[in-house]
Formats: C-alpha cells, structure tokens, sequence
C-alpha cells in the first residue's frame, strides 16, 4: 500500500525538555499549540500526559471536516512522541532533538497516512503533503510562541 508523508521542522529557541513537556501535555499544553480554524475540540477520554493518553478532535480540511480519535505513545520518552489513529491507519510523530548543548531545539511533525486507490490516491499525493506542511509549519509557530509566552510568564529567560 502506497504511504503518503508529509512533515515540517523548525528550530525554537527553547529546551527539548520544555518543548516535549507541552507537546505531551494533552489537556494544556497540546491544546494551546493546535492552530484554529485547522483543528477543533480536542477532548482528553483517557490519561492527559504523554503515553496512554486517548485523544478526540476535528480536522477542517479544504472546508472537510472529519474526527480523529487516537491513541499517544512515547516510543522515546522526552524526544518522540507518536499519536497513532487506528480507524483511519494515519500516524502523527513529534520529533524533539536537542541543539546547541540543549538550549535550542528542532521540532518536526510528521504524519504518514495510507493514499487511497487509484486516482484518488494519486490526488492525495499531490494534495496532501503541501497541505499539511502548512498546517504543521503553523502548529511549529504557535509553540515557538506559546514558549515565549510562558518564558515571559515566568520571569525566566528561554
């Protein structure tokens, strides 16, 4: 079966550890990073933190809405955190490398998801990838920005 993947990396300026922290944070953190109108309410059925948390949302794409409900593991703890749907076969991974003796951090998210058949499939290809990437490159802003916001909230430099 053809795999359609599709990812985006940015470098913050802030620890892995602080990054990870709010990307495994499915009640706060997570929520405050996803960008709107891209994905709507995210609802915790199980855990909240890191592996074994149970996820619900929406996902509007090209004005489709569709749900999502997935499962989170860590695969490696504080670097890799995956949220797998098993409904739909697609998988999301959150990448964490540290840079620069640990003061900086590339983030990437990439999804793999199974193409359709046929022409179909070939749509996807050439739709899905650009389409996400923006979605993601948007989701890597909002964390960038939501670690200065809560750098600044602490009185801590990043």
């Amino acid at each position: 079966m053809r795999q359609i993947h599709a990812e985006a990396s940015d470098v913050i300026d802030a620890r892995p550890e602080e990054i990870y922290a709010i990307l495994s944070d499915y009640r706060v953190g997570h929520p405050a990073i996803l960008p709107k109108p891209d994905f709507t309410d995210l609802t915790v059925e199980q855990g909240g933190q890191g592996a074994g948390t149970v996820i619900r949302f929406g996902m509007n794409v090209m004005g489709v809405q569709r749900m999502y409900r997935g499962v989170v593991s860590e695969p490696q703890p504080g670097r890799v955190l995956v949220e797998a749907y098993p409904e739909t076969g697609v998988v999301t991974t959150f990448t964490v490398e540290p840079l620069n003796a640990g003061q900086h951090a590339r983030v990437t998210i990439a999804t793999d998801v199974k193409a359709s058949p046929g022409v179909m499939g070939l749509m996807e290809k050439m739709m899905n990838p650009p389409i996400l990437r923006r979605i993601f490159q948007k989701e890597l802003r909002q964390l960038a920005d939501y670690v200065r916001s809560q750098s600044a909230s602490s009185g801590r430099a990043i």
